[in-house]
């Protein structure tokens, strides 16, 4: 697989330096949400938020997650409304990359997560579907060796 230099070497949230890059997944219920990404994938929780509004952190192998409810308009995007997905209309979703998909699979799925399907071969990798408690879904999939990125 091909590596990628960047100048800047630590990444931490906020970023101290440079630029750091967060999901936001809007949701109905922050704590379940987190309750849910630290069972089953082992998300470290950051910050768990607050009752005033403060939405919740994680770190996820290699990803930040911001997790919070839906809302209105607000000045800085005056016209753009949060919400929960539609569960079969799907615009964006997370990519596990996985070195052992079945043991992935296995593993997540004793912890509650809901496979759409299990693991199947689809070009040069082997890939299924998670849905999370607000209907998004992530995509796990492992490459087969004989495909690289780049």
């Amino acid at each position: 697989m091909s590596e990628v230099q960047v100048e800047q070497k630590t990444y931490r949230m906020p970023p101290q330096e440079g630029i750091s890059i967060a999901h936001f997944l809007t949701v109905t219920d922050i704590q379940r949400s987190i309750d849910y990404y630290e069972k089953v994938f082992g998300a470290e929780v950051l910050s768990r938020g607050d009752p005033g509004g403060a939405p919740g952190y994680l770190r996820l192998a290699n990803i930040w997650m911001i997790i919070n409810v839906g809302g209105g308009p607000t000045p800085d995007k005056p016209t753009v409304l949060l919400s929960v997905p539609n569960p079969d209309l799907i615009s964006s979703f997370m990519n596990f990359r996985v070195a052992d998909i079945q043991a992935c699979y296995d593993l997540w799925k004793s912890r509650g997560a809901e496979f759409i399907t299990e693991p199947k071969d689809k070009y040069g990798e082997t890939r299924c579907y998670i849905r999370d408690p607000d209907g998004y879904i992530i995509e796990v999939g492992q490459s087969k060796p004989e495909f690289t990125y780049g």
